[in-house]
């Protein structure tokens, strides 16, 4: 069971802070998406658990959701996002604030492979053409990463 369902056991339905990390993975201009269950595409990444740190999060992961491996020492901060603008609703009505550490890469090992408990899809997308239906914050994420290397 992971941490934050352990914490919903005992909060129900309040509003809770969750902390994890995302990670945007390169490949030239491309950045890889993951088709999650609820249909909208998004960015590798989670939610963090107990004793782990941004990094640790974002390496577990992106191993999980994409088969991927991520060499720690490969992963930059990009940013961190936290505030009123992350407030989320889950698919089940749980609310939450995300605090959500941004990493990137172009650095990984490994073959794509679908992990069919969180994944329908994984592709790589022009960052100036993402697909329509993507996560918002991912979305938001994306374009600032993509200005701010031009």
């Amino acid at each position: 069971m992971d941490y934050y369902q352990k914490l919903r056991k005992h909060v129900g339905n309040e509003t809770l802070i969750l902390p994890g990390s995302a990670v945007i993975i390169l490949e030239g201009n491309l950045v890889l998406l993951q088709k999650r269950n609820d249909g909208d595409w998004g960015l590798p990444g989670g939610l963090m658990e107990v004793g782990e740190s941004f990094v640790e999060t974002a390496v577990r992961e992106v191993k999980e959701e994409t088969g991927l491996i991520l060499k720690e020492k490969n992963l930059h901060q990009f940013d961190i996002f936290s505030g009123k603008n992350y407030y989320v609703v889950a698919p089940n009505g749980d609310p939450y604030y995300a605090v959500t550490v941004l990493f990137y890469t172009d650095q990984f090992e490994g073959e794509l492979s679908i992990d069919q408990d969180e994944t329908l899809d994984l592709k790589y997308f022009d960052m100036n053409r993402l697909p329509q239906q993507i996560r918002p914050s991912h979305a938001y994420f994306i374009q600032l990463f993509s200005s701010s290397k031009k």
